[in-house]
């Protein structure tokens, strides 16, 4: 009996440590409505660059930078739209999760989102070599501290770009010259976080 009850003590313990810790990292983020959101596609994702980011928790995670992606509303959704090539680590992330977060952040963060971008998590400690700090979201994902703007997002849909289907035939030569063709992700966004 003694054995069960301290057991249970110790569980409730770890379960309060755990959410007084979460509820620690996000406590500068308040929860908004994706309608509230008013952005230009082209410039938070093309201009100012976003990470894409999936894994189960802080200790199995990787990220991405991206400047390819767009914003939307489709099948009655709203949705983020992402692109990743298949030698991206990140790839494997995303596709073994049915969650993905897409954290954006001011320009003071170019030199990280660089890092991220150019160094491959198989390799190297990025994230720690960029100076940004991991936490966990409600939805079971991952982001970033410094974030000013987080999606989280439920994948819908991927498929890889089919070669036979590009009617510009310029943009293989130019951007697939490998024919390492981005697999494409439609993902519902399910929660936004801002600052």
């Amino acid at each position: 009996m003694r054995k069960v009850t301290l057991f249970i003590v110790i569980a409730g313990f770890l379960i309060t440590a755990c959410t007084k810790k979460q509820e620690k990292e996000m406590k500068e983020f308040q929860k908004v409505s994706i309608e509230d959101i008013n952005v230009s596609a082209a410039k938070l994702i093309g201009k100012d660059w976003m990470l894409i980011t999936a894994g189960k928790d802080t200790a199995s995670f990787n990220t991405m930078t991206a400047s390819w992606g767009c914003l939307g509303y489709l099948w009655e959704k709203p949705v983020a739209i992402v692109y990743i090539r298949p030698q991206r680590y990140t790839k494997e992330f995303v596709d073994n999760n049915n969650i993905f977060t897409l954290s954006f952040f001011d320009t003071t963060y170019r030199n990280a989102l660089t890092i991220c971008g150019t160094k491959s998590g198989r390799d190297t400690d990025k994230v720690a070599e960029a100076g940004i700090t991991p936490y966990n979201t409600p939805a079971g994902s991952v982001a970033f501290e410094q974030a000013n703007m987080v999606m989280e997002c439920k994948k819908l849909y991927a498929m890889p770009f089919n070669p036979e289907f590009f009617i510009d035939t310029n943009i293989i030569s130019h951007i697939y010259p490998d024919n390492d063709f981005h697999t494409i992700y439609i993902a519902e966004i399910i929660n936004v976080y801002r600052k």
